[in-house]
Protein backbone atom coordinates (compact mmCIF):
# COMPACT_ATOMS: atom_id res chain seq x y z
CA UNK A 1 0.00 0.00 0.00
CA UNK A 2 1.47 3.35 -0.99
CA UNK A 3 2.30 5.88 1.73
CA UNK A 4 0.10 8.89 2.16
CA UNK A 5 1.27 12.09 0.43
CA UNK A 6 2.68 14.78 2.78
CA UNK A 7 2.93 18.22 1.19
CA UNK A 8 5.27 19.55 3.93
CA UNK A 9 8.06 17.30 2.80
CA UNK A 10 8.79 19.66 -0.09
CA UNK A 11 8.72 22.91 1.97
CA UNK A 12 11.95 24.41 3.40
CA UNK A 13 10.89 25.33 6.89
CA UNK A 14 14.22 27.07 7.72
CA UNK A 15 13.84 29.31 4.69
CA UNK A 16 10.34 30.29 5.66
CA UNK A 17 11.40 30.82 9.30
CA UNK A 18 14.20 33.29 8.42
CA UNK A 19 12.44 34.96 5.58
CA UNK A 20 11.31 38.46 6.46
CA UNK A 21 8.32 39.82 4.75
CA UNK A 22 9.10 42.70 2.46
CA UNK A 23 6.53 44.86 4.11
CA UNK A 24 8.14 44.60 7.63
CA UNK A 25 11.44 46.27 6.57
CA UNK A 26 9.70 49.24 5.05
CA UNK A 27 7.13 50.03 7.67
CA UNK A 28 7.56 52.97 10.11
CA UNK A 29 8.47 52.13 13.74
CA UNK A 30 5.65 52.19 16.19
CA UNK A 31 5.44 54.42 19.27
CA UNK A 32 6.13 51.46 21.51
CA UNK A 33 9.28 50.54 19.55
CA UNK A 34 10.60 54.11 19.73
CA UNK A 35 9.91 54.33 23.47
CA UNK A 36 11.62 51.00 24.00
CA UNK A 37 14.71 52.16 22.06
CA UNK A 38 14.80 55.44 24.02
CA UNK A 39 14.71 53.53 27.28
CA UNK A 40 17.45 51.18 26.07
CA UNK A 41 19.61 54.15 25.00
CA UNK A 42 19.13 55.85 28.37
CA UNK A 43 20.07 52.64 30.18
CA UNK A 44 23.22 52.35 28.05
CA UNK A 45 24.08 55.97 28.82
CA UNK A 46 23.65 55.34 32.54
CA UNK A 47 25.83 52.26 32.33
CA UNK A 48 28.48 54.14 30.34
CA UNK A 49 28.45 57.02 32.85
CA UNK A 50 28.78 54.56 35.72
CA UNK A 51 31.68 52.86 33.94
CA UNK A 52 33.30 56.25 33.25
CA UNK A 53 33.03 57.24 36.93
CA UNK A 54 34.51 53.93 37.94
CA UNK A 55 37.41 54.43 35.52
CA UNK A 56 37.96 57.97 36.85
CA UNK A 57 38.14 56.65 40.42
CA UNK A 58 40.53 53.91 39.35
CA UNK A 59 42.69 56.44 37.48
CA UNK A 60 42.80 58.77 40.52
CA UNK A 61 43.73 55.82 42.75
CA UNK A 62 46.52 54.78 40.37
CA UNK A 63 47.88 58.34 40.19
CA UNK A 64 47.91 58.57 44.00
CA UNK A 65 49.69 55.21 44.15
CA UNK A 66 52.27 56.40 41.61
CA UNK A 67 52.82 59.63 43.56
CA UNK A 68 53.41 57.68 46.78
CA UNK A 69 55.82 55.34 45.00
CA UNK A 70 57.81 58.29 43.64
CA UNK A 71 57.81 59.91 47.10
CA UNK A 72 59.01 56.66 48.64
CA UNK A 73 61.81 56.19 46.10
CA UNK A 74 63.01 59.80 46.36
CA UNK A 75 62.76 59.80 50.15
CA UNK A 76 64.64 56.52 50.45
CA UNK A 77 67.41 57.73 48.15
CA UNK A 78 67.68 61.03 50.04
CA UNK A 79 67.77 59.47 53.51
CA UNK A 80 70.28 56.81 52.38
CA UNK A 81 72.61 59.53 51.09
CA UNK A 82 72.22 61.61 54.26
CA UNK A 83 72.71 58.68 56.61
CA UNK A 84 75.68 57.35 54.65
CA UNK A 85 77.34 60.74 54.79
CA UNK A 86 76.45 61.09 58.48
CA UNK A 87 77.91 57.67 59.29
CA UNK A 88 81.16 58.60 57.56
CA UNK A 89 81.40 61.95 59.36
CA UNK A 90 80.61 60.44 62.76
CA UNK A 91 83.08 57.59 62.26
CA UNK A 92 85.79 60.09 61.39
CA UNK A 93 84.85 62.30 64.35
CA UNK A 94 84.78 59.28 66.68
CA UNK A 95 88.18 58.15 65.45
CA UNK A 96 89.65 61.62 65.96
CA UNK A 97 88.06 61.92 69.39
CA UNK A 98 89.36 58.50 70.43
CA UNK A 99 92.83 59.37 69.16
CA UNK A 100 92.74 62.70 71.00
CA UNK A 101 91.52 60.96 74.14
CA UNK A 102 94.38 58.47 73.96
CA UNK A 103 96.82 61.31 73.34
CA UNK A 104 95.45 63.19 76.35
CA UNK A 105 95.78 60.12 78.56
CA UNK A 106 99.39 59.62 77.49
CA UNK A 107 100.17 63.32 77.92
CA UNK A 108 98.51 63.33 81.34
CA UNK A 109 100.65 60.40 82.43
CA UNK A 110 103.79 62.13 81.11
CA UNK A 111 102.85 65.38 82.88
CA UNK A 112 102.42 63.56 86.18
CA UNK A 113 105.76 61.84 85.71
CA UNK A 114 107.76 65.00 84.95
CA UNK A 115 105.86 66.92 87.63
CA UNK A 116 106.85 64.32 90.17
CA UNK A 117 110.47 64.58 89.10
CA UNK A 118 110.46 68.37 89.37
CA UNK A 119 108.73 68.32 92.76
CA UNK A 120 111.30 65.87 94.13
CA UNK A 121 114.06 68.45 93.65
CA UNK A 122 114.97 69.85 97.05
CA UNK A 123 117.82 72.31 96.72
CA UNK A 124 117.98 72.81 100.45
CA UNK A 125 119.43 69.32 100.73
CA UNK A 126 122.29 70.08 98.38
CA UNK A 127 125.78 70.25 99.80
CA UNK A 128 128.91 71.96 98.63
CA UNK A 129 130.28 68.66 97.44
CA UNK A 130 127.27 67.63 95.27
CA UNK A 131 126.07 71.13 94.33
CA UNK A 132 127.23 71.04 90.72
CA UNK A 133 125.96 67.52 90.16
CA UNK A 134 122.54 68.20 91.71
CA UNK A 135 122.20 71.51 89.89
CA UNK A 136 122.95 69.85 86.57
CA UNK A 137 120.50 67.10 87.38
CA UNK A 138 117.81 69.64 88.33
CA UNK A 139 118.34 71.72 85.20
CA UNK A 140 118.06 68.58 83.09
CA UNK A 141 114.75 67.71 84.77
CA UNK A 142 113.44 71.24 84.20
CA UNK A 143 114.48 71.17 80.55
CA UNK A 144 112.86 67.79 80.01
CA UNK A 145 109.67 69.06 81.63
CA UNK A 146 109.73 72.19 79.42
CA UNK A 147 110.18 70.08 76.28
CA UNK A 148 107.28 67.86 77.36
CA UNK A 149 105.10 70.92 77.92
CA UNK A 150 105.95 72.54 74.60
CA UNK A 151 105.38 69.28 72.72
CA UNK A 152 102.00 68.78 74.39
CA UNK A 153 100.90 72.33 73.54
CA UNK A 154 101.40 71.57 69.84
CA UNK A 155 99.30 68.41 70.07
CA UNK A 156 96.48 69.50 72.41
CA UNK A 157 94.75 72.78 71.52
CA UNK A 158 93.37 73.39 75.01
CA UNK A 159 96.91 73.66 76.41
CA UNK A 160 97.72 76.36 73.86
CA UNK A 161 94.82 78.50 75.09
CA UNK A 162 92.98 78.49 71.77
CA UNK A 163 89.67 78.82 73.59
CA UNK A 164 90.73 82.13 75.09
CA UNK A 165 89.13 85.26 73.72
CA UNK A 166 91.18 86.71 70.93
CA UNK A 167 91.94 90.44 71.06
CA UNK A 168 90.00 92.62 68.69
CA UNK A 169 91.95 93.79 65.64
CA UNK A 170 93.31 97.28 65.95
CA UNK A 171 91.59 99.96 63.94
CA UNK A 172 94.05 101.73 61.65
CA UNK A 173 94.59 105.38 62.50
CA UNK A 174 93.10 107.84 60.03
CA UNK A 175 95.52 109.24 57.49
CA UNK A 176 96.74 112.77 58.11
CA UNK A 177 97.55 113.37 54.44
CA UNK A 178 95.24 115.63 52.48
CA UNK A 179 93.99 114.57 49.03
CA UNK A 180 96.32 117.14 47.38
CA UNK A 181 99.59 115.99 48.91
CA UNK A 182 100.05 113.29 46.30
CA UNK A 183 99.43 115.64 43.30
CA UNK A 184 102.29 117.09 41.25
CA UNK A 185 102.80 120.82 40.68
CA UNK A 186 101.33 120.67 37.16
CA UNK A 187 98.29 118.76 38.40
CA UNK A 188 97.79 121.34 41.15
CA UNK A 189 97.94 124.18 38.57
CA UNK A 190 95.37 122.52 36.35
CA UNK A 191 93.17 121.85 39.34
CA UNK A 192 93.41 125.50 40.46
CA UNK A 193 92.62 126.75 36.94
CA UNK A 194 89.59 124.48 36.76
CA UNK A 195 88.34 125.85 40.06
CA UNK A 196 88.93 129.58 39.27
CA UNK A 197 88.10 129.97 35.59
CA UNK A 198 84.35 130.55 36.19
CA UNK A 199 85.22 133.48 38.50
CA UNK A 200 87.65 134.89 35.94
CA UNK A 201 85.06 134.60 33.18
CA UNK A 202 82.46 136.49 35.22
CA UNK A 203 85.06 139.19 36.09
CA UNK A 204 86.05 139.66 32.44
CA UNK A 205 82.42 139.92 31.42
CA UNK A 206 81.79 142.65 34.01
CA UNK A 207 84.88 144.56 32.87
CA UNK A 208 83.75 144.38 29.26
CA UNK A 209 80.29 145.64 30.19
CA UNK A 210 81.79 148.54 32.16
CA UNK A 211 84.06 149.55 29.24
CA UNK A 212 81.12 149.51 26.86
CA UNK A 213 79.09 151.79 29.15
CA UNK A 214 81.98 154.22 29.44
CA UNK A 215 82.44 154.38 25.67
CA UNK A 216 78.80 155.26 25.17
CA UNK A 217 79.14 158.24 27.44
Amino acid sequence: MAAEYDATEFIDTDFHAHKTPAGDSLRAPTREEVDRKVVEAQQKLVELKRAQEELERERASLEELRRRQVEFQNGRQEIIQNLTRGVGLLEEAEFNARRESEQMKKTLADFRDVLGKVETIHEEAWTRENFNVELTRALTAIENARMEWNSARLKIPVLAGENAKKPAPETPAPSTHTPFTRLSFGQLCRFGLAMTWPVLAVGLALIGLLVALLLRH
